[in-house]
């Protein structure tokens, strides 16, 4: 299920590193360590497994803030919207709606790091309706889609471009290994119809993960228009958790488009 968080400013400070998404993710996971303690420690250390696999099945859009003034060689947003919103989605069943919806009203939250951020309040929290589904959707990818793999003797994992061989049959097993590893789901056909076709030419996103720490790190991902057939199931999975790897970072975000 999908919600839109609208967040008003509290704070003078209009400054924002472009490589935010870091900070939200740790923001969701302190607001529901907050509430419920034993959840926040399923989702962060836990997830839902399948074998060796961990998924966290949640996921988040980027920060709406109208049209920012970019510091490109500062790596900086100059944001003066006294308004922002982002959407959130988790991969919940129907009752917890009003559960997380008390979960983040109210809250108080600094987007940012030691040296810029923003301070926000959450003013709205509303649940967002499920568009139409069929076995074909059309698809914008709004934050990156991340796709990798990674050698058996190599320490570095190698971020796939949507057009490279074997992209849509790694893109489907991480669908199917977060599809398996949630509990409750319907059993999905041995044989599965899946059609994936990029749409426009994609863009390149480097983002950083967890700056100006010792872990540190790089990701490489995708945004692009897709044409996706699959079963309805795994459409409700895409929507409700994210596309790819690494949902629960901020990439893989999705909107529903017309073809």
């Amino acid at each position: 299920m999908r919600f839109k968080i609208t967040l008003n400013r509290t704070g003078k400070q209009i400054m924002l590193p472009m490589d935010y998404q870091y900070y939200l993710s740790a923001w969701i996971y302190k607001v529901i360590r907050k509430a419920d303690r034993e959840f926040a420690h399923f989702l962060h250390s836990v997830g839902y497994t399948t074998g060796s696999k961990r998924f966290k099945l949640f996921s988040y859009s980027p920060l709406d803030f109208g049209r920012p003034v970019l510091w490109k060689e500062k790596a900086l947003f100059e944001i003066h919207a006294e308004r922002l919103s982002l959407n959130v989605s988790f991969h919940l069943a129907e009752a917890a709606e009003k559960f997380i919806i008390g979960l983040f009203s109210n809250q108080e939250v600094y987007v940012g790091d030691q040296f810029n951020g923003l301070d926000l309040i959450v003013a709205a929290v509303e649940r967002l309706p499920e568009p139409i589904m069929t076995d074909t959707m059309f698809y914008r990818a709004v934050s990156p889609v991340v796709i990798s793999f990674k050698e058996d003797n190599s320490k570095y994992a190698t971020y796939l471009f949507p057009d490279n061989s074997g992209y849509d049959n790694l893109l489907l097993q991480n669908l199917l290994n977060k599809y398996n590893s949630s509990p409750g789901e319907v059993s999905l056909p041995e044989e599965i119809n899946f059609e994936f076709a990029v749409n426009n030419t994609p863009k390149s996103k480097l983002v950083t993960i967890k700056p100006y720490t010792p872990e540190q790190s790089k990701v490489r991902g995708f945004m692009f228009d897709f044409t996706l057939t699959c079963p309805v199931e795994l459409h409700r999975l895409i929507l409700s958790s994210g596309i790819g790897e690494k949902n629960s970072m901020g990439f893989g975000w999705v909107e529903v488009t017309v073809a």
